[in-house]
């Protein structure tokens, strides 16, 4: 049963693994942010750090994943769709993925659409963590990097 989970195109998506890495140290006053999340159950891990652009749409991007092989997948398809993505593209992707995973949602749709190949992980509740970490870092570093903006801003 779990072989149908690791599918040709999970293994092929985890393989090509875009913007690997971390991006440098940023010039003061730009809008860096960086977000890091584990799933405690496995250990899979993403630190992502991204540049968001005057409009919050994120215009660099990397990540640092340590996660099996459905959390590089996500990673992928985030890394081969994220530049110009804003926050609220974000948070979209996640809440679709969080319902196609938990409550039998049709999953994110537009520039992350690529998600939905994730769809069977929904029969495998131990694996919903691992799959969505590259996401929940992603979003949860450009909220930093919008909410630093913000107070920087404010000062």
């Amino acid at each position: 049963m779990i072989d149908a989970l690791y599918s040709t195109r999970i293994l092929t998506l985890a393989a090509h693994l875009p913007h690997s890495g971390r991006l440098p140290a940023p010039a003061s006053g730009a809008r860096f942010g960086t977000g890091e999340k584990v799933a405690k159950l496995c250990g899979s891990r993403a630190i992502v750090d991204v540049v968001l652009d005057d409009a919050d749409r994120v215009i660099d991007f990397a990540q640092d994943i340590k996660a099996c092989a459905l959390g590089q997948a996500a990673a992928a398809v985030l890394g081969e769709s994220i530049i110009g993505a804003s926050i609220e593209d974000l948070q979209i992707a996640r809440d679709a993925m969080v319902a196609m995973l938990k409550s039998g949602g049709e999953g994110p749709t537009g520039r992350f659409e690529g998600l939905r190949a994730l769809q069977q992980v929904t029969d495998y509740p131990a694996r919903h963590a691992s799959t969505l970490v590259a996401v929940e870092a992603t979003l949860e570093a450009a909220r930093q990097a919008a909410i630093r903006t913000s107070l920087a801003g404010a000062a």
